[in-house]
């Protein structure tokens, strides 16, 4: 590049509904860059939708964008047109077609060098958000970003010398520290270019000029870097600028020395064992309704990000602009753009085969290539999202790439094949949640992909790994077929049956394994987040849950169900997170997400909300306890150990920073009322992993339900941890007087006396009491379980505890879900007190969700004949097995009996 003009101002607009493009009226104006509904254009959109934010000025069709462009004084030899980032283009200039350009991910550059120093034109961009060759997954969609129309990004007339460079790869080698360059010269078959290194956006050079003759229109040159060049990692995210001068035309390249790749099974940066602790991302970014292409954004949502110790962003179906590979650069993350496709691959001979889709993706493939390849965060690539279809031709399109450019590692999608996973030839890693029905390498599922995780079925512990269900020892069952050969499996956000034959109960990968979309424990909505909407994009969704709570009467408890279902996600993906790293066979994990995701039936799984602001559940520095680049974990059976019991612990050491830990101490202390035990282990291994043997500590003797802390740190490091326990005090005998199962004689002469009775009772308009954190949302996949005929989920989200009532007073409890409530609730059936509550105080409430906004009472009192009943919706009889349940039923005895 030698000059260019800036045409980000003031543009005219018509916005053509019909697309005919017949009597086009420019009759208002935009600044680009921008979207249509971002500067609030055309028709206002008075919708509220419940599934996805709002777009209150939603456009789909043409919109024509003109304005006068003088190129008198450009000097340059060619001359083009660049439009960052758009949807399907048209250019007109004075009226005459320059063509049209479809990519969702590449600038369109359209050449207008006849144009150069011939004065003034009429300059017309045609922009459209219908028509495209595929759906686009979450480039368009109004679950992330919307089918936004418009330009957004770099608006540039740029002016070349007679000779420049164009598709510049360049590919270091750090055992020689040179970088091969690649170029295609435009204007010159042949001639010289120099070639040195620069600072990072800095003028310094670095490294010696170079001369380098080319030929027959390409570049092909091996440069020395400077001796004092660094490498480039999430550690050390050194950053240098590659200077290409043909004849005083000159452009700069970003670039990382660096190299991602594979050893054993597991990743390696620069040669050395690395972890993805990796983020989704649907670009989203409610503000505008589109993804950013300024960089200093992006270093916000990144530095977020790494915060929280995310190193790894893993792209849904989308591929961000330049500006997010750029910050990524500069911090040291570790990026896997994806192909714009959720849905079915064929071969050529199948049914369904659609050719001219199939080649606009793979255009788009080669497209993220060109433009974003030198960046050394661009590290993976992934053909797209839960695809199905033909395995050899998704393998093809693998080659292809994998052919021009192998600079990054590639796999053929995330949870391809869902329940028949696979690795064909070219994959280099492997991205699901199960390697077979019941082979399971995350810790929840929704209802209609059950078997459910370990975290939504199993009592709270700290001791699951998935290097049994990795490697097992016998054979795992495959999913059940039906007498056609064909299996009904979810497919995107509705179902599909699909042939069966390629089911393998023994699959192994042997290349590194990232769990897909882990976590999805959803919060209740924050209402208060409603007036952080300022743009044209509105949480109208979030505006018709908080009217359907008030509706129910519960609108006062909107506070309490964000703040303790929140604190219920926490826990479950704090055992989320735990659990992989505690897998010494997993090399990575996407979590869905630490972001609240805004479509898709309005799915709030995140500790941070849409924005990527903190919801206040917890702070990055516990978060980072559990999820960062070296941990220290405690290894246990029990959240709720006993009483005077001997409680077995174990020792975790996970490090993938490049210093190592052999030789420092593990210190620990278990903390409780007047009781404290403290030790030391000593860490004496070299490696990613180390564990320690396991000790016993002797509980103390207590009378009552007691709070405990086991802490963890290891000396002279910021790596630590905690983990709040309950001992449980032995209760045996739990019968009373006082406890019944149905309001008898007896019960009634307690009652007229002024008594307490505690009345134990599952009603028949109730809910299955279920602990863990809804799934995801529950809308989306009630909706699919009903499509494929299988059990709906429970959805509910955690209780909201009276932890200060008398009836409590012998089960200490905080305000929400601990692992203490665990036998009670599952053995319990939430009555559903709507339009029957009235007299009905609540002491333990379970949270449902915003769509049914049930009154859901798990522990209740009334007044009745002069005395109270105390209802309790937990089976007695299984109450009673447990050390939780027996406290549980002395302490509402105790109430009843006045003490």
């Amino acid at each position: 590049m030698i000059n260019k003009i800036d045409l980000c101002g003031a543009w005219e607009l018509a916005l053509d509904y019909d697309c005919k493009g017949e009597n086009i009226q420019y009759s208002e104006y935009i600044n680009l860059p921008n979207t249509t509904s971002n500067a609030r254009k055309g028709k206002p959109n008075n919708k509220r939708e419940t599934g996805y934010l709002t777009d209150t000025y939603k456009f789909e069709g043409w919109a024509w964008f003109r304005r006068m462009i003088d190129t008198s004084a450009m000097d340059c030899s060619a001359l083009e047109l660049f439009l960052e980032r758009t949807r399907i283009t048209e250019v007109f200039v004075d009226g005459r077609s320059l063509g049209v350009q479809e990519s969702f991910v590449a600038p369109h550059v359209y050449d207008l060098t006849e144009y150069i120093g011939t004065g003034e034109h009429e300059l017309v961009i045609k922009v459209a958000n219908v028509g495209y060759k595929t759906g686009g997954g979450h480039m368009t969609s109004p679950d992330t970003q919307t089918n936004w129309n418009g330009i957004v990004g770099r608006i540039e007339l740029i002016g070349y010398g007679k000779a420049h460079c164009k598709n510049v790869v360049l590919k270091t080698d750090i055992s020689s520290m040179t970088v091969s360059v690649t170029a295609d010269i435009v204007g010159a078959e042949e001639g010289s270019a120099v070639i040195s290194q620069l600072g990072f956006r800095d003028v310094m050079i670095l490294g010696q000029p170079a001369k380098f003759a080319f030929s027959d229109g390409k570049l092909e040159a091996v440069y020395n870097l400077s001796a004092e060049s660094r490498l480039w990692s999430e550690f050390d995210p050194v950053l240098y600028e590659l200077c290409i001068d043909i004849d005083g035309d000159k452009s700069r390249h970003t670039f990382g020395i660096r190299e991602f790749g594979t050893d054993g099974g597991k990743f390696t940066i620069n040669g050395r064992k690395t972890f993805l602790r990796g983020k989704h991302d649907g670009l989203i970014f409610p503000k505008t309704g589109f993804a950013p292409c300024d960089v200093d954004e992006w270093l916000r949502v990144m530095e977020i990000s790494r915060s929280f110790g995310i190193n790894h962003y893993r792209f849904h179906t989308c591929c961000p602009p330049e500006a997010a590979f750029v910050a990524a650069d500069m911090l040291g993350i570790y990026m896997e753009p994806q192909l714009p496709f959720w849905g079915t691959i064929c071969a050529a001979d199948e049914e369904n085969y659609n050719a001219e889709e199939q080649q606009f993706l793979i255009d788009e493939g080669f497209a993220m290539l060109r433009e974003f390849g030198n960046h050394p965060s661009f590290c993976m690539m992934s053909m797209g999202n839960e695809l199905w279809g033909s395995k050899e031709r998704i393998n093809e399109i693998m080659g292809m790439y994998k052919s021009i450019d192998d600079r990054h590692l590639y796999t053929q999608g995330s949870n391809n094949f869902q329940w028949f996973p696979n690795v064909v030839e070219n994959d280099d890693f492997f991205v699901g949640v199960r390697l077979a029905k019941d082979r399971l390498i995350r810790g929840s599922y929704a209802m209609c992909d059950a078997p459910l995780g370990h975290i939504q079925t199993d009592k709270p512990a700290a001791n699951h790994s998935y290097d049994s269900v990795i490697r097992p020892q016998k054979h795992a069952d495959s999913a059940e077929v039906s007498e056609d050969g064909t299996v009904q499996i979810q497919f995107g956000t509705t179902m599909k049956k699909v042939k069966a034959s390629d089911a393998d109960a023994d699959f192994i990968p042997e290349i590194p394994i990232v769990t897909h979309e882990i976590g999805q424990f959803e919060t209740y909505p924050n209402f208060y987040e409603i007036e952080k909407y300022t743009g044209s994009i509105k949480a109208r969704n979030f505006e018709i849950f908080r009217e359907r709570l008030e509706e129910k009467g519960l609108g006062h408890l909107a506070k309490d169900y964000f703040y303790c279902s929140g604190q219920l996600a926490k826990a479950c993906y704090k055992e989320e997170m735990e659990s992989v790293f505690r897998s010494e066979l997993l090399d990575g994990f996407q979590i869905l997400d630490i972001q609240d995701f805004s479509g898709q039936g309005t799915a709030l799984v995140g500790m941070l909300d849409a924005f990527m602001d903190n919801k206040g559940i917890i702070a990055p520095e516990e978060w980072r306890e559990f999820c960062n680049d070296a941990l220290v974990q405690a290894v246990f059976d029990s959240y709720t150990p006993l009483s005077a019991s001997s409680f077995d612990i174990g020792i975790r050491v996970v490090n993938f920073r490049p210093d190592s830990l052999k030789g420092k101490n593990v210190s620990w202390s278990l903390k409780a009322e007047d009781f404290e035990k403290n030790g030391s282990i000593h860490i004496t291994e070299d490696g990613n992993y180390f564990s320690a043997e396991h000790f016993t500590v002797e509980l103390p003797s207590v009378d009552k339900i007691t709070r405990a802390e086991l802490s963890l740190c290891i000396d002279g490091t910021d790596i630590r941890n905690h983990y709040e326990l309950e001992i449980i005090p032995n209760v045996s005998e739990v019968d009373a007087d006082c406890i019944f199962t149905e309001i008898n004689g007896k019960a009634e002469e307690m009652l007229r006396a002024g008594g307490i009775v505690i009345l134990f009772k599952q009603s028949e308009n109730s809910i299955e009491g279920f602990y863990c954190q809804d799934f995801w949302c529950y809308p989306m996949f009630a909706g699919i379980s009903r499509m494929m005929e299988k059990p709906e989920p429970v959805g509910t989200m955690g209780l909201v505890i009276e932890n200060d009532h008398h009836a409590l007073a012998g089960f200490d409890s905080k305000r929400y879900s601990t692992p203490a409530w665990w036998d009670i609730v599952q053995n319990s059936r939430c009555e559903i007190l709507d339009g029957n509550a009235d007299g009905k105080h609540v002491i333990v409430r379970m949270i449902d969700n915003f769509e049914r906004n049930h009154d859901l009472a798990l522990v209740y009192e009334y007044d009745c004949m002069g005395g109270k009943v105390v209802v309790c919706s937990s089976d007695i009889e299984k109450l009673k097995q447990s050390a939780e349940g027996r406290v549980f039923i002395k302490s509402l005895t105790d109430y009843a009996a006045g003490r």
